[in-house]
């Protein structure tokens, strides 16, 4: 396998002199599921944000495959292939369901932008029922699959989501995650924040544990399904064999 993303000694936050993400380093392979967790305020939302360009990176380095993405734009990232589903404010809410597509294929050359469009509508059916139906009147779950189809229209390699089940009921939270197993099962890399830790251990091979900004532990999601030894990692202690 290839690597898909690299994240190294990279610290990140909203004051240079005090930086939440401290100097995590970890690699994701193509077509790996990897869930990033951990109690609430460890830098996990936060980390995501600035490898997707969105949060000031104080520190380190990204590279997406070969090349160095530290600090580009989102909206740049999105052409060279890292997509992001953000938790709020991901879609436009009074706008179709068609025209958040077609404001997403801007980014599209324009020869495959009806093509790309009608590609989503073909993996997204619920979407595909409504077109013309204001995205204000969706369902949390629905929002969030338009959502994760506009980040999936220029085609890349690798999808980033930030608390994607966030405020939805257990109904939801279900149709959200078959959706992103389908995502996966196409071959997208995908990287999550989740609080939902069952759905997300279930849905992804391995997990990154930060506490306090720091990476308590890089390895498979099966033994951190017991939630002893998930909990031990909430409260700091490091795993055996974890990333220093």
């Amino acid at each position: 396998m290839s690597v898909a993303l690299t994240v190294t000694d990279f610290k990140a936050g909203y004051d240079t002199d005090l930086p939440i993400v401290q100097g995590v380093s970890f690699t994701v392979e193509r077509g790996e599921a990897v869930t990033v967790l951990g109690p609430n305020g460890a830098g996990k939302s936060t980390l995501i944000k600035a490898i997707a360009g969105q949060v000031a990176c104080l520190g380190g380095a990204v590279y997406l495959g070969d090349e160095d993405i530290t600090g580009v734009p989102s909206h740049v990232l999105a052409r060279r292939g890292l997509g992001f589903v953000p938790q709020t404010e991901n879609i436009f809410t009074q706008l179709t369901i068609r025209e958040n597509l077609q404001i997403a294929a801007e980014l599209v050359p324009a020869a495959e932008r009806v093509r790309q469009i009608d590609k989503m509508f073909e993996m997204f059916t619920d979407l595909k029922e409504r077109p013309n139906t204001l995205a204000g009147a969706l369902s949390g779950g629905q929002r969030q699959m338009l959502a994760a189809a506009r980040a999936l229209l220029t085609d890349p390699p690798v999808l980033m989501l930030d608390e994607p089940s966030a405020g939805l009921s257990p109904k939801l939270v279900g149709q959200v995650f078959e959706t992103l197993r389908r995502i996966h099962a196409t071959g997208v890399t995908l990287i999550l924040v989740e609080q939902n830790v069952r759905a997300a251990l279930d849905l992804t091979h391995r997990a990154l544990v930060l506490v306090d900004g720091e990476l308590a532990h890089d390895g498979p999601t099966e033994p951190l399904k017991d939630g002893k030894a998930l909990g031990a990692l909430f409260l700091g202690q490091r795993a055996k064999g974890a990333a220093a």
